[in-house]
């Protein structure tokens, strides 16, 4: 089968969705079907190459408008690549353009709402309900998300949950994981991510300030500016000794971070984050998680009480006191971290997500 996979970006760009994208891509490859990348290159020259079995189309990319990037020729292939299937990932409006010029079927994974762009929101809002009802099967990642999406309500009776799924983790370093332990002597909450407006991440730093010990590590890609602000605001609550805003960290790092830490913090905000697919690999690192619950599929990640704790969003009272729980209580910590351990090799797996996609594609393409 040839499947088209059809989204904004792709790695060496950074992002959940880009990630997901390329390990299903790669999943699908390594299990017999054909599948070609359409994806608007970072910079104006596109790209035509192959990595590790997948057909890569990096078209030029005009213009980024409201962190959506245009490229005419991402309708010209749309328009002359003749795929089985199509499986383009939302958000993405200029996405659902190309769509409309294609005559292959598609699904859609619906990853989360527009949040934050209301102006392209409403603007966008006929294409993104047409592509939906033209969709053959909707795809979305949790059911919370589906349940709560005011996008999704028309679709339910074609809508697929499937969660997404990461490999193993690879074993850390134990020097690195002693060196770094000497340095952050802990306990220590661990944030992993890029520090977008909505991940709270300052919240975690008031929890953390709330509390007579305990650290913070936070760890991601583009922290220049807003890292400066998380550093200012850990100076201001004094506690710039247990705050420590590291950037981008290698692979290495992150998992030596990974096995230090005692607990993991996911702290957003809004519905923007309609997953976290980061809370999986701490659940694989044997680490508890704590987590908002935001209507979407962070607490369907991590369950209250079972695999970590969930809090209300912004609150960093009800987040200190389940650090405090969790810091104070090494044996609860401990237990929750093994039953999500437990959970994502067993709901969680690369495989599995690929192999119920898979299924989707059959479907789809034998009506």
């Amino acid at each position: 089968m040839h499947i088209l996979q059809l989204y904004k970006d792709y790695p060496p760009v950074k992002g959940g969705i880009e990630g997901h994208v390329q390990l299903l891509s790669e999943g699908l490859a390594a299990r017999g079907h054909r599948v070609t990348v359409l994806y608007v290159a970072p910079e104006r020259r596109g790209c035509h190459t192959w990595r590790n079995g997948v057909e890569l189309i990096g078209v030029p990319r005009l213009v980024t408008l409201a962190r959506t990037p245009l490229s005419p020729a991402l309708l010209w292939y749309a328009a002359r690549l003749r795929p089985d299937i199509i499986h383009a990932h939302h958000p993405y409006p200029f996405g659902d353009l190309a769509l409309l010029v294609t005559r292959a079927p598609f699904v859609i994974t619906y990853h989360s709402d527009i949040v934050r762009q209301r102006i392209l929101g409403r603007l966008t809002a006929p294409l993104i309900n047409h592509t939906l009802h033209r969709a053959a099967c909707v795809i979305a990642t949790s059911p919370p998300l589906a349940a709560t999406s005011p996008w999704l309500r028309c679709h339910r009776e074609r809508i697929r949950i499937i969660p997404f799924g990461l490999p193993p983790l690879p074993l850390p370093d134990p020097a690195l994981v002693a060196a770094l332990h000497r340095r952050f002597p802990g306990p220590n909450a661990l944030f992993v991510g890029r520090l977008r407006y909505y991940k709270g991440v300052e919240y975690l730093i008031q929890a953390i300030a709330r509390l007579p010990r305990g650290h913070a590590i936070i760890a991601g890609g583009d922290a220049t500016v807003r890292g400066y602000d998380l550093v200012r605001l850990a100076a201001v609550l004094g506690v710039e000794h247990r705050v420590h805003v590291l950037g981008e960290v290698d692979q290495m790092t992150l998992r030596a971070l990974y096995a230090l830490a005692d607990v993991f913090v996911l702290p957003s905000v809004a519905r923007s984050e309609a997953f976290g697919i980061v809370q999986i690999e701490a659940q694989l690192a044997g680490l508890p998680v704590i987590c908002t619950e935001l209507g979407t599929g962070t607490s369907f990640v991590t369950q209250h009480g079972r695999t970590g704790l969930v809090v209300p969003p912004a609150d960093p009272s009800a987040l200190a006191q389940a650090l405090a729980s969790l810091f104070n209580n090494p044996s609860r910590a401990r237990a929750l971290g093994l039953a999500g351990r437990e959970r994502a090799i067993t709901e969680f797996r690369l495989s599995q997500m690929v192999e119920r996609t898979e299924q989707v594609y059959r479907e789809v393409t034998a009506v």
